[in-house]
């Protein structure tokens, strides 16, 4: 999901280089709420996050930490998310261990397989992924890249300019690379994403292809693409529309997620508006993807 949204923090793990105290919350919370917490207390000092079956781990450094800010996060969602906090004090911890401790590898379908560089290779995947996340979306364990990446499997890449929008840890355009995108193009809004998937490109053999900085109008990307991914969220989807309409050559892809499946209606109403008609949608853990097609 990538960065363009706001809601778009760790779906897994992300631990920093360091060893300190940190104060620990483990909150449970309706599913729906999870990311938006997890924007919410990046945005007054939390770096570390471990979503959970019942909700999210939130870590900051003791230092960094302020009760007021904190408090009123919470009692913001307090009712709506049926919140429940158990607060702790962790000691020091060698958090490049706890990193690699909860990061595990995982397979889309029986073709793709995704890994940090810590993790033994499996050859037997016609396709590996090598991502070593830091504060970026779009590790594969999240539905929509999970998602995403399976509708890719399904298109033809090869030979085509492919536009990956708000990349965050560049996994789209590493899957477009590995299916035989000719050229690809990846952007984000946030610092983090970019440093990080420059240095993802690198591991994959992709050091011809930096990451830029920006929104779509921002970057303004050149040309025409066959291939347009958009990982981010549906505000942001309905706005941009008609910028990926301009940019998508007649029939071309237009590959969506970053929504719930109850948000599929508008947003392929909105798609339709621009000449983009669905050829086939994905959902899981109510989360959806759209594969549409420019007429």
């Amino acid at each position: 999901m990538a960065n363009d949204n706001p809601f778009a923090f760790t779906p897994g793990v992300f631990l920093p280089n360091a060893i300190m105290h940190y104060l620990e919350f483990k909150i449970s919370c309706k599913e729906p709420f999870r990311e938006i917490l997890i924007a919410e207390l990046a945005e007054i000092g939390f770096d570390s996050f471990l979503e959970t079956d019942q909700g999210v781990d939130a870590y900051i450094e003791e230092s960094q930490f302020e009760r007021d800010s904190y408090q009123e996060v919470i009692d913001k969602y307090q009712v709506a998310a049926s919140i429940v906090v158990e607060e702790g004090l962790m000691d020091k911890v060698n958090w490049n261990e706890e990193w690699e401790k909860h990061y595990d590898p995982i397979m889309v379908g029986e073709k793709v397989y995704v890994r940090a560089s810590f993790h033994d290779a499996k050859p037997e995947f016609e396709y590996e992924i090598l991502i070593n996340p830091k504060m970026s979306f779009g590790t594969g364990h999240h539905a929509t890249t999970y998602l995403m990446i399976s509708h890719q499997l399904e298109v033809d890449h090869r030979a085509c300019r492919v536009l990956d929008i708000g990349a965050g840890t560049g996994i789209l355009g590493i899957m477009a690379h590995k299916l035989g995108a000719a050229h690809v193009e990846a952007f984000d809004i946030d610092e983090w994403c970019v440093e990080n998937g420059n240095e993802n490109f690198d591991l994959n053999g992709m050091q011809e292809i930096r990451m830029g900085k920006g929104t779509v109008r921002e970057v303004k990307p050149q040309g025409e693409f066959e291939i347009i991914l958009a990982n981010i969220n549906k505000n942001v989807l309905l706005d941009e529309m008609e910028v990926y309409a301009s940019l998508v050559k007649k029939g071309g892809k237009l590959f969506l997620s970053g929504f719930y499946e109850h948000d599929i209606a508008d947003i392929e109403a909105k798609a339709n508006e621009f000449s983009f008609v669905k050829e086939s949608q994905k959902t899981k853990d109510n989360w959806a993807a759209l594969l549409l097609t420019k007429k």
